[in-house]
């Protein structure tokens, strides 16, 4: 049969193909108000007997199980069927219409339903040809007339105009979809490239204005202790200027991540002992020897961090410490740090404290660490909670950190030959 449909073909509005269930039931549908209004209406009086009218129409019914498939044969067998009935009319009143037909007199009952899929179905040239030549035959422009012309118009035109109104308008529905999108995709990078523009900005002058001074000021502690006799200030400036130096390793390595991976050469090796220095057994013994008890639970091998993560999480109990010294005298701390092949956890929790802090301590803080800790979490793709611990009192704070951070440092790390590249 002429004008096969492939079976992966879809409608041009984005509608899936009709099941052949649905089509059966929509020719059930007409083959149903085709034989009722055969017994209620009146009957054919020509040779080719009463139901001639009726067995054209449960034709065309029947030929709606294809109309997916052969869209331009069904098409063309409505047609077929449009002329039959249409030279019936002219020529042999009677023979294949009633004379007084409730229905269409020169097309088949199922006409609306035909033209509406081939609208759906064809490309739209094909579709106004063949709605067209159902229309001419319909509505019988030649002769017009107020009982076949409208009717006729409406079967066949007012179907194809509403399915090319609803195709333009999900057209248009997705076009303006894909815009808003492609829009916000827009405003997405140019919010990342001001976020990047911003990193690079802080990057450079950390790079060019802390770590100088900070780098004076362990050259300056390393220029009083060899001067120096005196033993306290010996090991007070050596205390300064191990900080120092602390210091400049965790800006550097954090100005390498600002960067995304543009950390200055060396500075994995520098990274990697400050990696080893950071290790938050030397927190718990600093808070032990100032009076505050504090338990250290240990599972895994810190090994497989990478020295940017060692040295944060160094920091997040650092930071949880402090505020425990600070805000609850007297608690009792548990500090629990579990290593993993995915990263690190940590947990810190304290218990009510005491007896009140001391207001001149409390009062020292900018109200700034948690805030600035859970942003260097974030910024190696980490994340952070803290809270109070309802029902038992007291605080927590829990961090779950990452084991491997794409920094220059890293790959450095990873890479012990690519430093000398």
């Amino acid at each position: 049969m002429p004008g096969r449909v492939p079976r992966p073909r879809r409608y041009r509005c984005g509608v899936k193909r009709p099941t052949t269930r649905g089509l059966i039931v929509v020719a059930l549908a007409f083959a149903v108000l085709d034989v009722v209004l055969y017994l209620l209406g009146p009957k054919t009086t020509g040779w080719a007997g009463a139901a001639a009218h009726l067995t054209i129409n449960l034709v065309v019914d029947a030929s709606l199980c294809l109309l997916a498939r052969y869209p331009v044969g069904v098409a063309l067998l409505a047609v077929a069927g449009a002329l039959t009935m249409l030279g019936s009319d002219l020529f042999a009143p009677g023979l294949l219409v009633p004379e007084d037909a409730l229905t269409m007199r020169s097309a088949p009952t199922a006409t609306p339903a035909i033209v509406a899929n081939i609208g759906l179905l064809l490309d739209r040239r094909r579709a106004l040809i063949l709605t067209g030549m159902l229309m001419v035959l319909a509505a019988r422009p030649w002769a017009p007339s107020w009982e076949i012309t409208p009717t006729g118009l409406l079967n066949t035109a007012l179907p194809l105009a509403i399915v090319l109104y609803l195709d333009a308008r999900k057209q248009l529905v997705r076009s303006l979809r894909d815009r808003a999108e492609r829009a916000e995709r827009e405003q997405h990078l140019l919010a990342e490239q001001a976020r990047a523009q911003e990193r690079r900005r802080l990057a450079a002058e950390m790079h060019d204005v802390v770590t100088h001074r900070l780098s004076l000021i362990v050259l300056h502690a390393g220029a009083l202790g060899v001067t120096t006799t005196d033993a306290a200030v010996r090991t007070a400036v050596e205390e300064i200027r191990l900080a120092g130096t602390q210091a400049l390793d965790e800006l550097r390595d954090l100005v390498g991540v600002l960067r995304e991976g543009g950390a200055e050469p060396g500075a994995g090796a520098r990274g990697a002992g400050s990696a080893a220095a950071a290790d938050p057994a030397v927190l718990v013994a600093e808070s032990r020897a100032v009076g505050i008890p504090v338990d250290l639970v240990t599972e895994g091998d810190p090994g497989s961090l990478s020295p940017t993560v060692t040295r944060t999480a160094y920091r997040v109990v650092q930071e949880a410490l402090t505020n425990v010294r600070k805000h609850a005298p007297g608690a009792r701390v548990r500090v629990g740090l579990r290593y993993g092949a995915e990263g690190v956890r940590i947990e810190v929790a304290n218990t009510t404290s005491e007896r009140p802090p001391d207001p001149v301590l409390a009062g020292r803080g900018s109200g700034a660490g948690l805030p600035g800790l859970r942003q260097r979490v974030e910024l190696i793709g980490g994340s952070l909670a803290a809270g109070p611990v309802a029902g038992a009192g007291g605080y927590r704070l829990d961090a779950i950190l990452p084991a491997y951070v794409p920094t220059a440092e890293s790959k450095d790390q990873d890479d012990p030959g690519g430093r000398g590249r």
